[in-house]
């Protein structure tokens, strides 16, 4: 007890200096956290204007992925492959002249017949004609017949050993032929991989700044290098980022528009050979004995065909539908009509405001409609031309369409900067209900960029017709999906059809379960006989607007 007391009586004699740290840190910690708070408040109120820290933006991830996203990345990741050697050998990579496929027998013997699945057997062998030994090309493959104008899209599976399988639903009879392309060897998709995660600003894109007659052009971009101060112009509602390089002599709100610049692709050495066409890159695989089947009737009590217990590596598990006589047939959901002329359209079409937001690929269906009704009149705007916004309209029958972009990237011509829109904003502003229609088409200028950046926009339109949906249940929303197109080394370095599917299978699910109805561009381009184009051809177009007319004007008896 006395030595407590003496310990006491020390502390009690000692506690005025105590007190005085004391209240030093409370007055510390009390600035410190009001500091911080004041930071935070600025950081969630920024503007246009406002300059931020480099270190914010040395790539493009801005956010730390949540589980959704991660169990979403992992259902769409694409086969490993071994780390390419420096320099390539093109002789140990995929070669189509050197790979076979062989339409296997039927499984019960006797005759194919609809309904029936045929099933082909891909072997890829490199340049010296040995067997690959792990997979990883990317493959598509379809089932068509020129003179009865149709055609089907085939499953592919990856068997990781540098075998695959492609699977074909028999829809008609007659005459069918198998058609396996071989569009990546494994070795091009690990380039293109490498180029996303390291290479994300590889399309430059950049602005004009200009206050009476002082201008300037910076680069702009979603990822920008840390070598100087930044303008940050992240949507305040969506949380969107894209920076410009602060004008030496210029404030950030001088900004007058947006445009692409050229692009550049660092290569290392010979991987450019592994995009060549006519060599590796979309190249038909010859067939090891027959690529034709006839198809009869379908039987009366046909044998189940036994399922392939192996994921899919390319392409969704079944085909949205199929061409016959040159017209798209839907597998489930909605039954496609067709719309041949312009009173069909128009009787569709009357009482309906129709939104159609997103890239060219979406707008060439404004420029369809504006083309076939006759009665439809473009509203001039004074836009600039190919970006938009636009507007047609049919006083008598009450028809308004009209079309906008998304926001950057863009890679068109000059855009004004005001005309920059992020599509969840433009939701946002829709009223909805029973007469509007709205369309969506993003993914053509996402290519270059790490698939997690598409995720968080789609995440962000998600969110948006979430809203619409649940204050209009009764809106039309229809998504048009990526599509295969012409490839070129520098277009398959920033914009290959394999960042197309990529892109196309994190939209359906993002959207899965969702009151949203999807325009199979990717089915209905691999599908069809026509060459691939990024803009699809008028009979491939007709067949799209014929889908979207079907959901908004559904079969009575359907």
């Amino acid at each position: 007890m006395e030595i407590r007391a003496g310990k006491w009586k020390t502390f009690s004699t000692s506690r005025p200096k105590y007190t005085a740290i004391f209240l030093f840190l409370v007055v510390f910690a009390v600035y410190f956290l009001q500091h911080n708070m004041n930071i935070l408040k600025f950081q969630n109120k920024t503007t246009p204007t406002t300059r931020v820290p480099n270190r914010q933006h040395i790539n493009c991830s801005h956010h730390q992925l949540s589980p959704e996203e991660r169990r979403l990345l992992y259902s769409i990741a694409w086969p490993e492959t071994p780390r390419l050697p420096v320099p390539i050998s093109l002789n140990t990579t995929s070669d189509p002249a050197h790979s076979t496929f062989t339409i296997l027998p039927v499984r019960a013997g006797g005759q194919w017949h609809v309904g029936d699945e045929l099933e082909a057997l891909i072997q890829i062998g490199d340049f010296q004609g040995r067997p690959k030994q792990f997979g990883g090309d990317f493959l598509v493959a379809r089932l068509h017949d020129r003179t009865l104008l149709a055609g089907v899209v085939g499953r592919v599976v990856d068997h990781l050993n540098g075998s695959y399988t492609a699977v074909f639903p028999l829809l008609w009879e007659g005459r069918a032929q198998v058609e396996v392309t071989l569009v990546h060897p494994s070795e091009a998709i690990s380039v293109l991989h490498r180029l996303t995660m390291e290479q994300p600003n590889r399309l430059s894109y950049f602005s004009l700044f200009r206050s009476g007659s002082v201008s300037e052009t910076v680069a702009c971009n979603e990822c920008l290098p840390p070598t100087q101060p930044l303008c940050n112009y992240t949507d305040l509602h969506t949380g969107e980022p894209w920076f410009c390089y602060k004008p030496k002599n210029l404030s950030c709100d001088t900004r007058i528009n947006h445009f692409r610049g050229s692009p550049k692709h660092n290569l290392m050495a010979k991987e450019e050979t592994l995009f060549q066409r006519g060599v590796n890159m979309k190249v038909f695989i010859q067939s090891s004995g027959s690529s034709n089947v006839t198809v009869l009737p379908k039987e009366k009590e046909p044998l189940q065909p036994v399922p392939i217990k192996v994921k899919s590596s390319t392409v969704k598990p079944e085909p949205a539908g199929y061409y016959y006589q040159g017209a798209w047939r839907a597998l489930g959901g909605t039954t496609v009509r067709q719309f041949n002329n312009a009173s069909a359209i128009s009787q569709c079409l009357t009482d309906k405001v129709v939104h159609l937001y997103g890239d060219s690929t979406i707008r060439q269906w404004f420029e369809y409609l504006n083309s076939v009704l006759p009665d439809l009149k473009e509203f001039n705007l004074h836009s600039v031309k190919k970006t938009g916004p636009f507007m047609s309209v049919d006083m008598a029958r009450n028809i308004l369409v009209k079309y906008r972009p998304h926001a950057p990237p863009l890679s068109w011509t000059v855009i004004p900067a005001n005309e920059l829109h992020y599509i969840a904003n433009e939701l946002d502003g829709i009223v909805g209900g029973s007469r509007t229609v709205v369309v969506l088409s993003v993914w053509a200028h996402f290519g270059s960029y790490p698939i997690e950046v598409y995720i968080r926009r789609l995440q962000s339109i998600h969110r948006a017709v979430l809203r619409l949906l649940d204050r209009a249940p009764d809106t039309l929303v229809v998504i048009r999906t990526a599509n295969l197109r012409a490839l070129t080394l520098g277009i398959a370095l920033s914009n290959s059809d394999w960042y197309s599917l990529q892109q196309d299978r994190a939209l359906r699910a993002v959207f899965k379960g969702l009151n949203v109805h999807l325009v199979d561009a990717w089915d209905m381009v691999l599908a069809h006989h026509l060459s691939h184009e990024i803009h699809p051809q008028p009979p491939i177009i007709k067949n799209m607007i014929d889908v979207l007319l079907s959901y908004i004007c559904p079969q009575e008896n359907a």
